[in-house]
């Protein structure tokens, strides 16, 4: 799986739109899977800092046993309603998955500020990226797709 900064090496632009989408909102939507396998779904805030992307979470929750128990995670940005006057004017939103990595060095935790006794901190090695947008003039959804050992693929529907 890829870290951050190789997907912004392998394609800078592709990289660069899909943290935007990500850095436009606080509050990520993150998929887990529970002790029977079940999905869960959680609110969670993530970060890019040192050519990765980082979760955080606080003592002892659900998304971080989860995690540790199974290391495969889904984010989705927050996306804001398109404009049905105007819908290349919406922004999109991006998704990616691939697993979750603790790290527990003291240093690290403290460089990314993440406060309390016992906080979790993950980096996520990335195997999908997916940014989903309106193309200019509104006629079609535009769907670019960066998958680990294969790269970045477009589909359009209209």
């Amino acid at each position: 799986m890829a870290s951050w900064q190789e997907i912004e090496k392998e394609e800078p632009e592709f990289a660069g739109r899909v943290r935007e989408l990500f850095d436009a909102h606080r509050h990520k939507t993150m998929a887990t899977l529970r002790k029977d396998g079940s999905p869960r779904i959680s609110g969670t805030e993530a970060q890019f800092k040192d050519g990765e992307l980082w979760l955080g979470s606080m003592p002892g929750a659900m998304k971080a046993k989860d995690l540790r128990r199974d290391p495969r995670v889904a984010l989705h940005s927050a996306s804001e309603d398109p404009d049905d006057a105007d819908p290349a004017a919406w922004a999109g939103d991006a998704k990616l998955a691939g697993r979750a990595v603790e790290v527990t060095d003291p240093e690290v935790l403290e460089r990314l500020g993440l406060p309390g006794e016992g906080a979790h901190l993950f980096r996520i090695e990335v195997a999908e990226v997916v940014r989903t947008f309106v193309a200019p003039g509104g006629t079609h959804l535009v769907i670019q797709m960066w998958h680990e050992g294969r790269g970045l693929h477009e589909i359009r529907r209209e």
